[in-house]
């Protein structure tokens, strides 16, 4: 072969090789809102796409609970905040827009609530529906095959606590909710007009449980661009999951995304808070890791973290996403976490990549 034609094909293979590796170049995030004094640890975002506005839900769980301050909160399109709803001691966690109203997980409360969109601190906040203990309270075994050819079974326990975590609108107007404890989705039909509305189980799976670390199983929620699959997070085991709507049997699709908490479908690509590891990972439909977002940073002289800190949660505002840093400890050990020194707790921000090509 003659040289030129060598370096030119060498140069060829390192280009594609180089594309490849800048798919995972770090994409470095920033500021975009910090929350009011003593407002604390944001769980859940949404936007309305036509103003984009941002809406911030907190997970204040602090003991004793009438120290807690649980708000939503309303910023305009640059972050600045524009208006505060107190929910007092009831945590919240997934909160989603539809047609002008907003929609809320009050975790604390195991409602559905919804109050109009451009709430005031004195907005009337109506209840949807109320979620109860399952029967049985836990999923079944889980039955692993191991690679010595045994077998384990992991059961689960639950005390019937529904822990309603997150949720995603299909385009005809039904809402799906996961709840992390009793390792189920569920679906109410056409929840802005039901009356009374009703919560039906959708799935109920092992899948969906967790005997890890992080207690949380079943999280975010994703359709992809046709609806014909719906993508889930477990949180404690660091996996995505999917399901083929209807009816279709849940599968694993990437393990390895330790505190897998909110999930966002945007353009081909799952975006997936890790929370354990303070990044976020977007995954294509297969599975494959194609970018990554954020790195923690430090605690900056404001008490507010750098970079991304236990993030939980990200919505997307044109061409950029938003992410809340929840930074929240875990651990009863004083000094082993970096969110015990947080004071303001904060949105942050990125450039979103393009798009990837289509699938050959």
């Amino acid at each position: 072969m003659p040289v030129r034609l060598t370096l030119l094909c060498l140069a060829g293979l390192f280009a594609g090789a180089y594309a490849q590796a800048a798919d995972l170049a770090r994409l470095p995030v920033a500021p975009f809102a910090v929350l009011p004094d003593n407002v604390r640890h944001p769980e859940s975002l949404a936007t309305d796409p036509a103003s984009g506005e941002v809406y911030a839900g907190t997970f204040d769980a602090r003991e004793p609970a009438a120290a807690r301050d649980n708000q939503l909160l309303r910023f305009d399109a640059d972050g600045r905040l524009l208006a505060q709803r107190r929910f007092g001691a009831t945590p919240l966690t997934g909160i989603a827009f539809r047609d002008g109203k907003l929609y809320v997980l009050n975790f604390g409360a195991s409602k559905l609530q919804r109050l109009d969109a451009r709430f005031t601190p004195d907005t009337p906040v109506e209840d949807v529906v109320t979620f109860a203990a399952l029967v049985p309270a836990a999923p079944p075994p889980r039955e692993i095959a191991n690679p010595d050819g045994s077998q384990d079974a992991i059961t689960y326990g639950s005390q019937g606590f529904p822990a309603i975590n997150g949720m995603v609108f299909d385009r005809a107007g039904d809402l799906y909710v996961s709840d992390s404890f009793q390792g189920a989705i569920y679906r109410i039909a056409d929840v802005a007009t039901c009356r009374p509305c009703h919560v039906e189980v959708f799935a109920r799976d092992p899948l969906l449980a967790t005997t890890g670390a992080l207690p949380f199983g079943a999280n975010g929620l994703a359709f992809n661009a046709d609806e014909s699959i719906l993508y889930l997070n477990n949180a404690g085991d660091g996996r995505v999951l999917r399901k083929r709507m209807p009816d279709g049997a849940i599968e694993v699709l990437a393990d390895g995304v330790y505190g897998a908490d909110g999930l966002l479908f945007h353009q081909g690509l799952l975006w997936v808070a890790a929370n354990q590891i303070d990044t976020l990972v977007a995954l294509d439909e297969r599975g494959r890791v194609r970018h990554r977002a954020g790195d923690f940073l430090g605690v900056a002289i404001d008490g507010a973290p750098r970079g991304l800190l236990f993030p939980a949660a990200s919505v997307v505002q044109g061409r950029r996403m938003i992410v809340a840093n929840l930074a929240l400890p875990l651990t009863p050990v004083a000094g082993d976490e970096w969110e015990e020194d947080v004071t303001r707790w904060n949105l942050m921000q990125f450039d979103l990549p393009d798009p990837p090509p289509p699938a050959r």
